[in-house]
């Protein structure tokens, strides 16, 4: 059937009346193709739009890590911005948008590869669109330098310790101590398996290598700084994607946060938002990660210049701070997954707060959260869209919500 797209949806797909769903289809652009449950497998663009351009990736045809290198990045920008918009009008909100903060390409620090043995050896990359099928990455447009540098050891590693039917993962960190990989997955680490490893990681230059959760080599800490503070993070921890991304982030949370003298940062991970606030507040940390607040308490506990930092270990999904635990805070900065923080944003509802820094990598979440902060009287002052995803449907953000309807 033929099929004239209309609009992009929110994971980079086509979208035309039915509706059907177009992979890597643009607004405008007319297609033909067999259309079965309702996706157009295999489209021929008989209509190509003007915001199509030649995508810079040679993997792009099947690795699926990427969806929309296909048009123009000035398009991509608004879309995301489109995106957002739609989730708060579907809560019945609105609010000024900055402009978008776009790292560049070859600035992603931080990614989770899989690994898989072949008949001739290995592969190591992302996996295709909806496919099982891994493709290999070699000229990756989209990772750091540093981490295309370690693909061939993560071959290695395949072909060294792992089974034949499984996959392994790796976290990859790209830290100025030097990569940090965190490999899940493997055999079992008997004491042949750990000195290959361990002479491995040191041919590869690694700052750190562990295997399914237990440490096998640090030649380097694996350092990153937060607002000036040394931290080092557990292995495959949570960091923010990219360093303009995080730059972009801190510099949002810090404005929104203002002139606090005492603020809690929820979700605080290990320190991101917490030590570069601790130069001018002091700061309560809440994170559910153990290895995490640790690492975040260290980080303060060695640095030099900053107001006291608390860190809390505390599952804030099944134990929120309650209303009574939130009095006397000048600002809250709160940063959950995916999923939101609904039960966390009504007992800050339901709190004295009055100033609200809210970051997500979700908008529909965050919209559905922020109808709650609104609904008690909150409401957005500006919201600030970060892609550190670069050509991926993700879409993050730092929003400020402020109660008392004064404009920041």
């Amino acid at each position: 059937m033929k099929v004239t797209v209309e609009r992009l949806g929110h994971l980079g797909d086509g979208v035309g009346d039915g509706p059907v769903f177009v992979p890597r289809a643009l607004p405008g652009e007319v297609v033909e193709g067999v259309v079965e449950d309702g996706r157009m497998l295999a489209p021929r663009i008989l209509t190509p739009s003007p915001l199509r351009v030649r995508p810079t990736c040679p993997h792009y045809n099947g690795c699926g890590a990427c969806a929309v290198q296909h048009a123009a990045d000035d398009f991509v920008a608004d879309w995301k911005q489109d995106v957002l918009r739609a989730a708060l009008a579907a809560q019945g909100l609105e609010a000024p948008l900055r402009p978008i903060a776009i790292s560049p390409p070859g600035s992603r620090r931080r990614a989770v590869l899989a690994g898989r043995r072949t008949k001739k050896g290995a592969i190591v990359g992302f996996h295709g669109r909806a496919s099982e099928t891994l493709v290999a990455v070699p000229f990756c447009r989209v990772l750091h330098s540093h981490l295309l540098a370690v693909l061939p050891f993560c071959e290695r590693l395949v072909q060294v310790g792992g089974s034949r039917k499984g996959e392994l993962g790796f976290a990859v960190t790209a830290t100025e101590g030097g990569v940090d990989m965190a490999v899940t997955g493997g055999k079992p680490a008997d004491l042949a398996l750990r000195a290959a490893l361990a002479a491995g990681a040191e041919e590869a230059d690694l700052a750190r290598l562990s295997w399914n959760g237990e440490l096998v080599a640090e030649r380097r800490p694996p350092v990153v700084h937060f607002g000036g503070v040394a931290v080092v993070p557990p292995p495959g921890a949570f960091l923010q994607a990219t360093a303009q991304g995080e730059a972009a982030l801190t510099a949002a949370v810090t404005e929104a946060v203002g002139g606090a003298a005492r603020v809690l940062d929820l979700f605080a991970g290990c320190g991101t938002f917490s030590l570069p606030l601790a130069a001018q507040a002091e700061v309560h940390a809440v994170e559910g990660d153990a290895a995490l607040t640790a690492a975040l308490d260290a980080g303060w506990r060695h640095g030099a210049g900053l107001r006291p930092v608390t860190a809390e270990t505390r599952d804030l999904f099944r134990d929120p701070l309650l209303p009574a635990e939130l009095a006397g805070c000048g600002a809250v900065v709160i940063d959950p997954p995916r999923a939101g923080a609904e039960a966390q944003m009504r007992a800050l509802a339901a709190s004295d707060i009055a100033r609200i820094a809210a970051v997500s990598c979700n908008p529909a979440s965050f919209a559905r959260d922020a109808r709650v902060l609104s609904e008690a009287g909150f409401r957005l002052d500006w919201v600030q869209v970060v892609d550190q995803f670069r050509w991926s449907p993700h879409v993050e953000l730092v929003a400020l919500l402020t109660r008392g309807h004064k404009r920041a």
